[in-house]
């Protein structure tokens, strides 16, 4: 074992969004694993979300600690649904200060700290830069905005093929961010930032998009090492349930209900902590799931009012008549409310589906769960991550989402009960293509965990980090 002295010390500052803030706080407690002096930098209110497995990683003696960066505001975010513009530059000095008296052998930064960058950078402190996203995602934008030409098209409708890429890769305008439409207007920040930093983690494995992977590092350049499934760091039931927030559901009646239904005869629908999906689509989901005749559990965030941009919280009126009733009568669904342990359900034998909007970090707890997914993209890169579920790995359905969404702007496509219904009896209704998805999506899943073990390639690359940040200390230091 080294002495304290040896290890490297590093710094995590996550995001205050769940999405990008639980992955981090995972990526923290891997490196811990494997020796680095791991310190997270948080707010008071954000900590609280993530105490308790901290606590338990320092019972068990890793080298993990949380530090508070304390301000007259704290920056909150109740329902790890913060939006990827919410200003953090309030922690500019207290991080200053920190890094000012405490110096590590490097930062490990979200990409959404965008005034973070320079204060590292000024403070000579290397910089790891975390994206939260795959290689495949990261391909796909890269080569859009350097060698794709949109202004030809004849609409946002009429499909293009991502230029360079390994395979042949459709997309349409619709599907793209807004400022990746005309790229050339836009000042690729993101680009400047990771150019400046001694490189950047991913959550993901090499077995998993190995020729993105190669592309990452050898065509576009990036100094990059693939450190994930990250969330496999989570092995207690009580790491699992907890992972991000405490469940506003009893978890064992949720895995009591699941004992009851049959092997892969159940479908999860979940669509990630920051969608907020408007009641005529709830009620489309509704009437698509039921139509299926299988079996689900959906998790419902938010509803969104789109005609005064509010959120409805605890308003039930977007279900169809009757329908909770019958779905309670029936024992065919179990509808859930805010937060839900993610981890054990997808776990569990019983789900054999996942409706997922294509979130990285529901994208790959799906894989290493070893579940087909129903692929319903909304906003983000997630239209990008559909076509590595569909198109490259093949283990997913499309419902037909075509209509990127900025994540508080008006809902734009409503997708109808009827494509709701096939997506999900494609996908669990027993033929032969379903069945050869679920082959590939288990192997896959074997990939995964062999990945993040001794003699694993995600296991190396950390090992790799760890060695190059002692090879950088001791170059500063002569």
């Amino acid at each position: 074992m080294e002495s304290k002295t040896d290890s490297i010390k590093m710094f995590f500052f996550p995001f205050v969004g769940g999405g990008h803030q639980i992955p981090m706080i995972d990526t923290a407690r891997v490196f811990a694993a494997h020796g680095a002096m791991s310190t997270i930098l948080t707010t008071p209110s954000n900590a609280l979300h993530f105490q308790k497995s901290i606590t338990r990683d320092q019972q068990s003696c890793l080298p993990i600690t949380i530090h508070l960066l304390t301000t007259t505001v704290d920056i909150t975010d109740t329902d790890m649904s913060a939006g990827p513009m919410i200003d953090t530059s309030i922690l500019l000095e207290p991080l200053r200060e920190f890094l000012l008296q405490h110096p590590p052998d490097c930062i490990v930064v979200d990409m959404f700290h965008r005034w973070a960058n320079d204060v590292i950078d000024e403070l000579k402190i290397p910089r790891i830069f975390f994206t939260g996203n795959g290689c495949f995602p990261r391909c796909v934008h890269e080569n859009i905005s350097r060698h794709a030409v949109l202004d030809n098209l004849s609409s946002d409708s009429e499909p293009f093929i991502v230029p360079g890429l390994p395979d042949k890769i459709e997309m349409t305008r619709s599907q793209l961010p807004i400022f990746a439409r005309n790229p050339s207007q836009f000042p690729d920040r993101l680009r400047q930032m990771e150019g400046k930093s001694f490189g950047t983690v991913i959550n993901s494995f090499y077995d998993l998009e190995p020729a993105y992977a190669d592309y990452i590092i050898n065509v576009l350049g990036k100094k990059a090492w693939l450190v994930g499934p990250v969330s496999l760091c989570n092995i207690s039931v009580k790491d699992k349930t907890e992972r991000g927030k405490q469940p506003t559901v009893d978890e064992q009646s949720c895995l009591n209900w699941l004992n009851s239904k049959k092997p892969n005869s159940v479908i999860y629908v979940s669509f990630g902590s920051l969608a907020r999906l408007p009641p005529e689509q709830l009620c489309e989901i509704a009437y698509g799931l039921e139509a299926s005749e299988q079996s689900f559990i959906w998790v419902v965030g938010k509803v969104l009012n789109s005609s005064k941009k509010e959120e409805v919280g605890g308003d039930q009126n977007w279900l169809p008549n009757g329908f909770e009733e019958r779905m309670k009568e029936t024992n065919k669904g179990l509808i859930l409310r805010g937060w839900a342990p993610q981890l054990l359900i997808l776990e569990h034998a019983a789900v054999g589906g996942f409706v997922t909007h294509c979130g990285w970090n529901s994208t790959l707890e799906g894989v290493c769960a070893g579940v087909p997914m129903v692929t319903w993209p909304l906003t983000a890169e997630q239209f990008s991550n559909e076509k590595l579920i569909t198109n490259v790995l093949g283990i997913g359905v499309q419902v037909g989402s075509r209509e990127w969404w900025s994540w508080n702007g008006e809902w734009k496509q409503v997708v109808g009960r009827e494509r709701v219904e096939l997506a999900v009896k494609k996908l669990m209704t027993r033929s032969e293509e379903a069945e050869e998805m679920r082959r590939r999506v288990k192997h896959i899943a074997g990939n995964a965990r062999r990945a993040i073990k001794e003699g694993g390639t995600s296991y190396a690359d950390i090992d790799a980090l760890i060695q190059e940040l002692k090879a950088n200390r001791f170059t500063s230091q002569v």
